[in-house]
């Protein structure tokens, strides 16, 4: 199984357009020791031909341009993208989608909590259909397997996450299980495992099991602190507020992953604001140290 990350930033990417943090103005001038993101989303195939989408990044062009392997030269339009996975309705994960309308009809999997705040607060689902079609909705029920047709020997299963609905949704601060979930992505052919999530607020009893099993974790590595907006002087909201658990807490996810056996774990989703995107910080060293891996833009992962 083959995992390409598309984008390994945050929302807004790296850097963000309207920011003059340290990190923002170091990348731009060049004074840190940094490397320019796009917004999260990754890419999974089962033959290095046909893809699945899970996530799609405001950022997606760009991010297709960039890795010509999702290309399919064979056809006079359209790509090696057969299918579409949503772990939540959050702008930064699926704003994409109306960059992708010259390619409609697209099969997308989610669950009904998503597909409902995309088709009222975002109305992405209503929008597109004027789009040949537009999006196909295919419900996921968490905890239930599902395949796609264009990679059969991928089998996704979806996990609900302690994390937040979008400021759009009717159930924020107040979040149904459905509307954040972690995929717990298999290749049924060689029994290996990677758990994606994106955005995790808090690990509970029915995430855990997944965490132990997965050979590699591609998985929330938002902030370093839980206050670091505000401390960066940019914002007022924890991260506890937006649905992810920082890494440097007492009981934050670096100590979680620190107990945790598989052989890979990668940070995703990384905002502007945190230090590990410079590369020669002191918290950048300390992940190397407990042998967590940052991801960039078009790293491949290999299971």
């Amino acid at each position: 199984m083959q995992i390409k990350v598309l984008g390994s930033a945050a929302g807004g990417g790296f850097p963000q357009w309207n920011c003059n943090c340290d990190n923002c103005r170091g990348v731009r001038s060049h004074s840190i020791n940094a490397t320019r993101r796009t917004q999260s989303s990754i890419a999974v195939s089962d033959d290095g031909k046909n893809w699945v989408l899970c996530n799609v990044s405001p950022d997606i062009c760009h991010q297709l341009l960039a890795s010509p392997e999702l290309n399919n030269p064979d056809v006079l339009r359209g790509t090696g993208i057969g299918a579409i996975v949503l772990t939540d309705s959050q702008i930064d994960h699926s704003a994409g989608l109306l960059n992708l309308r010259e390619g409609c009809p697209h099969q997308v999997w989610c669950t009904p909590e998503v597909h409902d705040d995309l088709s009222t607060g975002f109305p992405v689902f209503p929008m597109l259909s004027h789009w040949n079609g537009g999006l196909i909705h295919h419900p996921v029920t968490p905890g239930e397997p599902f395949h796609t047709a264009v990679c059969p020997n991928v089998r996704f299963t979806a996990i609900p996450l302690l994390s937040n609905a979008p400021p759009y949704s009717p159930y924020r601060d107040r979040p149904l299980p459905g509307h954040n979930v972690a995929l717990f992505i298999e290749d049924t052919a060689r029994g290996v495992g990677l758990l994606y999530a994106p955005g995790l607020g808090e690990p509970d009893e029915a995430l855990m099991p997944w965490l132990r099993r997965a050979d590699c974790l591609l998985i929330d590595g938002t902030l370093w602190r839980d206050n670091e907006l505000a401390n960066a002087g940019v914002g007022r909201n924890t991260g506890k507020d937006m649905g992810h658990l920082a890494l440097a807490e007492e009981h934050g996810l670096a100590a979680l992953l620190s107990t945790l056996p598989a052989k890979r774990k990668i940070l995703i989703h990384i905002n502007n604001t945190n230090p590990i995107l410079n590369e020669d910080s002191a918290e950048r060293q300390s992940l190397s140290a407990a042998g967590i891996e940052v991801s960039w833009d078009g790293m491949n992962i290999e299971l």
